[in-house]
């Protein structure tokens, strides 16, 4: 069943692993989100790019909404990330969860990795700074990508991040995009092809056989 706040696919048979995709948003905003949303756009698109080859592998891809545009402290968009985990587990039981997000959305999901269901994180773009918990990724995989040119977020922030990330995560790897920015507009092929290996990666590592 959909909901305003998540749209859903259907995936032939049982999905062997489920993504979850958080969108981006700013730092302070009681904005609600609709579809003309230009950051729930960009993660729209995402998730369309890459549908085909994840149900291909048997995978199954939610877009999550947040209520409003803002981090605003965190809680909000996190709690509506934890909601649309409890909506998969309702509808395809316990299987393992790759959170796959763009910017805030990286930071959302860094904070809702705790969740039992979530196997590992894919950052696109992330913003993450020294504020933003690992312990969430202990036994967790963690992988990010970002650009040089990013004017938004921090190439540096996300690499020290991912440095502090390896001392409780099962691995933590980061991706050089060079010199592609924040938007994931130009390159946009690469970034969803990165997208969907790094996912699949993540399973491959921590769950083999819904990596295969």
């Amino acid at each position: 069943m959909s909901h305003p706040l998540l749209t859903t696919d259907s995936v032939p048979g049982d999905p062997r692993a489920m993504v979850l995709v958080l969108h981006g948003g700013k730092p302070r905003s009681d904005r609600a989100i609709g579809s003309t949303s230009a950051s729930w756009r960009r993660a729209a698109w995402l998730r369309r790019a890459i549908v085909p080859q994840a149900h291909a592998a048997g995978l199954g891809i939610w877009l999550a909404r947040y209520r409003v545009r803002g981090w605003n402290g965190g809680s909000g968009p996190v709690a509506d990330a934890r909601w649309a985990l409890d909506e998969m587990r309702a509808a395809h039981g316990d299987v393992p969860v790759v959170l796959l997000g763009h910017s805030m959305g990286a930071r959302v999901a860094v904070h809702a990795a705790d969740d039992p269901s979530v196997v590992g994180v894919v950052g696109l773009a992330p913003w993450w700074s020294a504020d933003d918990p690992v312990a969430t990724l202990a036994g967790r995989a963690l992988r990010a990508a970002h650009g040089r040119r990013d004017r938004i977020t921090s190439f540096r922030e996300t690499s020290r991040y991912v440095d502090r990330a390896r001392t409780v995560a099962s691995s933590a790897e980061l991706l050089d995009m060079g010199p592609l920015g924040h938007y994931m507009l130009a390159g946009s092929g690469r970034w969803h092809d990165v997208a969907l290996t790094s996912v699949l990666d993540v399973l491959a590592t921590q769950v083999p056989r819904a990596g295969r």
